[in-house]
């Protein structure tokens, strides 16, 4: 069975605290769609939220586990140390004009290295939690349309993910998986190291070399997850991720795709994501977001589970 080389970034899971703030923040802020509200599969007690574009196109999904009596975690090595968003070039006056608006602690824009001379300018800024992010301007092509039913100007709007930075203590491992991924080198610069798959989003993977561990927790990004077009190039993956030596995990069904995990050399957690079935699978389009939905295995437990979450209200009230 052949596998198919990667072609980006399926989704971007973190750790938050306040649902609520965490729902506000990413969709009254950043203009993202809440695309679907359901629960942590494996800790029903929490929320899984997930925003994104119109449908949640792999590509954009931004998605958190809220957990409001969790700890502090800490960003270092063996972690996602930044998610950063792709906006169209010349963006960054207006959401730097946004981000003062509401209250966003953000970074002056700098410049970062690209290899392909495209002007790519990088603001920096963290969210309620802590977690960091950019926005990168740039005039990349990409196939990724921006949820269009929020506030901000569809010609500034974020158009999916650019990419991730990874810190890793030692980075040599991390590379060479990226290149079996179908990843190639394209820039460094100092302690960092970019990488980019042959597809047309979310295609950036930035390694920092650091010298401090991280330690999981509020704050801190969980997962990355990588596209794979459906169950028969994730099996060709997990073969071959498995004869070099990985521990990756039984396929495990998260209903809007199918997943399976291991833990790259550097610590951080992989996910291989496919594309389907996607967000509609059990809302129409137009609903996305409206209301909790819940894995046929967990049906019956409805009242109980709905009990025990907080009441996030309408999105456009939240917004």
């Amino acid at each position: 069975m052949t596998k198919a080389p990667i072609q980006g970034l399926h989704h971007v899971t973190s750790t938050a605290s306040d649902p609520i703030r965490n729902v506000r923040f990413f969709t009254d802020v950043l203009g993202l769609r809440l695309v679907k509200r359901t629960v942590n599969f494996d800790d029903v007690t929490t929320y899984h939220l997930y925003y994104g574009n119109e449908t949640g196109d792999p590509g954009t999904a931004l998605t958190f586990f809220p957990f409001e009596s969790g700890r502090p975690g800490k960003v270092g090595a063996g972690q996602i140390e930044t998610t950063a968003f792709q906006v169209p070039a010349d963006s960054l006056d207006y959401w730097t004009e946004r981000f003062d608006a509401h209250g966003v602690d953000y970074d002056d824009p700098t410049e970062r290295f690209d290899a392909t001379a495209r002007t790519e300018r990088v603001l920096p800024f963290r969210d309620p939690d802590g977690l960091r992010y950019e926005l990168v301007a740039t005039d990349r092509d990409t196939s990724i349309e921006p949820w269009d039913d929020s506030d901000v100007p569809a010609e500034f709007a974020v158009r999916g993910f650019h990419g991730v930075t990874l810190a890793l203590t030692e980075t040599a491992a991390t590379a060479d998986l990226l290149e079996v991924m179908g990843y190639e080198e394209t820039a460094s610069s100092g302690a960092y190291t970019r990488f980019e798959a042959d597809g047309d989003a979310a295609t950036v993977v930035d390694l920092h070399a650091v010298d401090k561990r991280g330690r999981s927790g509020i704050g801190t990004v969980h997962h990355v997850a990588f596209r794979v077009l459906d169950d028969e190039a994730q099996t060709a993956w997990r073969e071959a991720l498995s004869e070099r030596g990985y521990r990756v995990t039984p396929q495990k069904d998260r209903q809007y795709f199918r997943s399976i995990y291991f833990r790259e050399q550097g610590g951080v957690l992989f996910e291989f994501a496919t594309d389907g079935p996607g967000f509609t699978a059990d809302e129409d389009a137009n609903e996305l977001g409206d209301s909790l939905q819940l894995p046929p295995w967990l049906a019956d437990d409805r009242e109980r589970i709905e009990a025990a979450l907080p009441e996030l209200g309408a999105p456009e009230v939240a917004r």
